[in-house]
């Protein structure tokens, strides 16, 4: 086999494994925590991959063969080296441990220029703090009226039931929308038909097994903040996260860390009510925002280290290594 061919293959896999086992839980972990008593895992599964399936194809179909949604406008296509490889396969070691690192930065780092890299960060930066500072405002004003001790009523269930589902829907398929890059950067920008039945494959077990095991190491990210596993917590959450991550795909085609805006809402969200409930303290809210972004500082530094060295592979002529 060739090898640009072994190693297309190795981190694409690689590459896929990460995003399903440790960026979609961003995005179907409230809804997971919040229906995990109530439906079996493969039926959540299958809802989940046709959403998939439908964002997939639809990606291809209009945009001539690319997935990526016009995200990788401003990265090339380039034949896969072995040290592209390298991403990937760090990430699914952090994923394993729980942490909660960019994917964005960590695969699309080893294939962009750092200037592309630096409107990445700054895109992403932007993210966060926007989406932390509506989580803050929006939980502040609901917070006294939704977000109680109990969960809502038994004969309110079955709307807020069928409002999570949608928002789930939506902000799923908003989501991929996004990081469907960071799997794509890997391919070619056409992809063959035969070839799109090959990834439709590879994701819909990816995410079986993501399923059947409830989220995995990342979903403790999810559980250990306020009400996450309750319908209607889950569904606002859900609703906020995917207008904000709408507002960003219309802003340009430059990719972002979504995980940067995910842990943004959870830390305004978590502020927020430390500011409402007085028996909330602070003190124990800041060490669990400042766990969960110290992670993410993690996933940065290990992409500025991974750019850095590529760039110095590639300068000294060891690419072909």
């Amino acid at each position: 086999m060739d090898a640009t061919l072994l190693y297309t293959i190795v981190g694409f896999t690689l590459a896929s494994y990460s995003v399903v086992a440790n960026d979609s839980v961003q995005t179907l972990g409230t809804w997971i925590a919040s229906n995990s008593k109530r439906f079996q895992w493969y039926t959540m599964w299958a809802a989940a991959s046709s959403v998939l399936l439908f964002t997939l194809w639809y990606g291809w179909y209009t945009n001539a063969g690319d997935i990526s949604y016009g995200r990788l406008d401003k990265i090339p296509y380039q034949p896969v080296q072995w040290y592209h490889a390298v991403a990937p396969m760090i990430l699914v070691a952090l994923t394993r441990f729980g942490v909660p690192v960019s994917t964005t930065f960590l695969v699309l780092s080893a294939f962009a220029s750092t200037v592309v890299l630096e409107k990445v960060l700054l895109k992403s930066a932007m993210g966060y703090l926007v989406a932390a500072a509506a989580a803050y405002v929006i939980w502040l004003a609901v917070s006294k009226y939704w977000e109680t001790k109990d969960d809502i009523p038994e004969s309110h269930d079955k709307w807020w039931r069928v409002a999570q589902w949608c928002t789930t829907g939506w902000l799923w398929f908003t989501w991929l929308s996004h990081d469907m890059a960071n799997i794509a950067v890997f391919l070619p920008r056409e992809i063959p038909i035969v070839t799109m039945i090959i990834i439709s494959g590879v994701f819909v077990a990816g995410l079986a097994y993501m399923f059947h095991e409830r989220g995995g190491k990342i979903q403790e990210v999810v559980l250990s903040k306020t009400n996450t596993s309750y319908v209607r917590s889950a569904t606002l959450v859900d609703l906020i996260y995917s207008l904000i991550l709408w507002y960003f795909k219309e802003y340009n085609n430059v990719p972002m860390s979504t995980t940067w805006v995910f842990v943004g809402l959870l830390a305004g969200r978590e502020l927020a009510f430390a500011t409402v409930n007085g028996k909330y303290k602070f003190k124990t809210v800041f060490p669990l925002v400042g766990r969960d972004f110290f992670k993410m500082m993690i996933g940065l530094a290990l992409s500025v280290v991974i750019v850095l060295a590529i760039h110095g592979f590639a300068f000294q002529g060891f690419a072909n290594f």
